[in-house]
Order: structure tokens, then C-alpha cells, then sequence
């Protein structure tokens, strides 16, 4: 199966005319959106952090659902930030057409079966064996309970965690950080910034605050920073499909969060951010070394193959490696 590609990411007309904000966003929409994810989303989060669920310095507390606080004290700064950040820079430098292209990379979903087969099977099964080196000899069956609850949860970090990250991370920066900096240039800086905005969630429950060692975010970091090279691979050889992005970063949020206690129940979770990191790491070296550094990118940016920008492209079922 086949689906054919065309939109590019060019900036909003009438650059020269615009002045203050305004000006400032159509000129440097990267740097725009970086800073209003960062900033939004941590100013969202100084309540949850220095409330009883982090610093505990302020008596404020947040109304548990699913049996965390998380939703309520994270999740507003999430949206916020990648996802507001994206549309405001996106609304404000290219106008209607620009979130025209933005949304409709939400609704490519016609792509070959195997990527979804990666995204919901292969992924979070190479997720779950990566605990084994670790575990001690202390592995067991997810009971029942847990194995009932993949779907559910996977339609709840679907429409918590992937739609609030995914839109900006990947559907709004990806593109323009490749056509301007090339596959490379782009995981060098969007993996960083993607590690960078979860660093002050570390100070909170969601991070295991007071209890977690502090090389637990570094190693976290190290994960982000990999694994952003797996989705950009993903990202580009499925034609810039923002589904199969969303289920491949929820899929291992899902299966760390319903099957993981479960099958390693002495594990803490430093020890699986550790495994993490490792398989991630390999997983993003062999692809830099297959794809040659290209990571299925087609397009005309700096380390790109060369194809001018706005030529349709076919990706599918039969591409080659890239």
C-alpha cells in the first residue's frame, strides 16, 4: 500500500510586513515553539511540583483519577505546552493552510501493516524482554487484570500523553528541523529538547521525588535523546504518519505502566530506565549505520537525498531502506 506525500513547511506569507510577536514567531518558528513548549508546560507545572505531590511546600492538592494525580497536575501542562505551542506558532507564521498541513498529518493513517504491527507489538514486547537481563530471576506472568487493561490504557496514553506531545514533538518540529538542519541536525536537537522538557517533572512524583537517585534523569535523558532517533526513522519511512508516531510513544508508555510491575515486581523503576537506555541506544546506532545517517529521509534539507522540496513522494509497503 501506497500513500503520496506533498506538503512542505514553508513559512506564512507577508514575513516582511509583520512586526513585534507577531514578526518574532513568522521568522523563527523553531525557536519560538521551543520556547513556548518549555516555558508553558513548566509554568503549568510549579503548582503540582511544590504541592504535596513534589517539594511539598505548598498545601495544594490535586485530584486523583485512575489513581494518580498525574492527569490533573501534568497533563494540563503537557497540552500547554508542545501541542499550544505548536498551534499558536503554527496559526501565527503560516496561517489556515499551515494548520491545514499540521492536522492533516493526524488522519495519515493508510500506511503498511507492519509499522502498526512495530508500533503496538514489536516495540513493547522488545520493551518487556529488556527487563530480563535485570530481573534477578525474579520474572512472572502479567496476571489477567494487567493483560485487560493494555487496551484501555492504551486509548488513555493515546489521548493524554500522545495527543498533548506528538502534535508538537514530532507533527510541528520534526519536518521544519529537517528541511533546515537534515535528519541529523534534527535528532541532535530535537532529542535534547524533547529530554530537557520532562526534566522539571523529576522533582515530582512522576519522577520518583525524593526517592530517585539522580542519575535516574540523566539515563532518562539518554533514552529520550535514542529513542527520538527510532521515532524519526519511523516518522519519515511511513510519510510523516503522525498515528503511528502517537502509537509508538504511547505503546511504551502503556507497557511500562500496566505490565512491568507485574512481570518484575523487585525491579525499582532506575533499574528499567537503565535497560531502556541500553536497547535504545543500540536500536538508534544501527539504524544511523544502516540509513547511512538519513533515517528514511527523502527530502531536500541539509543531509537529505538531494529530491527538491514539494516533489510528491510515494511511501509504502515497497520502499527500499533508507
Amino acid at each position: 500500500m501506497t500513500i503520496t506525500t506533498e506538503d512542505r513547511h514553508t513559512a506564512g506569507t507577508g514575513t516582511a510586513r509583520r512586526t513585534g510577536v507577531r514578526g518574532v514567531i513568522t521568522r523563527h518558528p523553531l525557536a519560538s515553539f521551543a520556547t513556548l513548549a518549555l516555558g508553558l508546560s513548566w509554568l503549568a507545572w510549579i503548582p503540582y511540583i511544590l504541592s504535596p505531590h513534589g517539594l511539598g511546600v505548598w498545601d495544594l492538592h490535586f485530584p486523583e483519577f485512575l489513581g494518580t494525580a498525574q492527569f490533573t497536575g501534568v497533563l494540563p501542562g503537557a497540552l500547554l505546552g508542545p501541542l499550544g505551542g505548536a498551534f499558536l506558532v503554527t496559526a501565527i507564521a503560516d496561517g489556515r493552510p499551515g494548520l491545514r498541513r499540521w492536522v492533516g498529518r493526524l488522519w495519515r493513517w493508510r500506511v503498511a501493516w507492519y509499522w502498526y504491527a512495530l508500533a503496538l507489538v514489536g516495540v513493547p514486547a522488545i520493551i518487556v524482554a529488556t527487563g530480563l537481563p535485570f530481573a534477578g530471576g525474579q520474572v512472572q506472568a502479567p496476571s489477567p487484570l494487567a493483560l485487560l487493561a493494555l487496551v484501555p490504557g492504551l486509548v488513555v496514553q493515546l489521548f493524554s500523553t500522545g495527543l498533548s506531545e506528538e502534535p508538537g514533538w514530532r507533527d510541528f518540529a520534526l519536518p521544519r528541523l529537517q528541511e533546515r538542519f537534515g535528519p541529523l541536525g534534527a535528532a541532535a536537537v530535537l532529542g535534547p529538547l524533547w529530554a530537557l522538557w520532562h526534566m522539571p517533572l523529576y522533582l515530582s512524583d512522576w519522577g520518583g521525588w525524593p526517592d530517585a537517585h539522580w542519575t535516574e534523569p540523566v539515563v532518562f535523558a539518554l533514552f529520550t535523546i535514542t529513542f527520538n532517533v527510532v521515532m524519526t526513522w519511523v516518522f519519515n519511512r511511513t510519510g510523516e504518519s503522525l498515528p503511528v508516531a502517537l502509537l509508538l510513544h504511547v505503546g511504551v508508555n502503556n507497557t511500562i505502566s500496566t505490565l512491568w510491575a507485574d512481570m518484575y515486581p523487585g525491579m525499582t523503576a532506575g533499574t528499567m530506565m537503565h535497560g531502556l537506555a541500553i536497547v535504545s541506544t543500540v536500536a538508534a546506532l544501527v539504524l544511523l549505520v544502516v540509513t547511512r545517517g538519513r533515517l528514511g529521509y527523502t527530502g531536500g534539507g541539509r543531509g537529505g537525498s538531494g529530491r527538491t522540496v514539494g516533489t510528491p513522494r510515494l511511501v509504502g509497503s515497497n520502499d527500499g531502506t533508507r
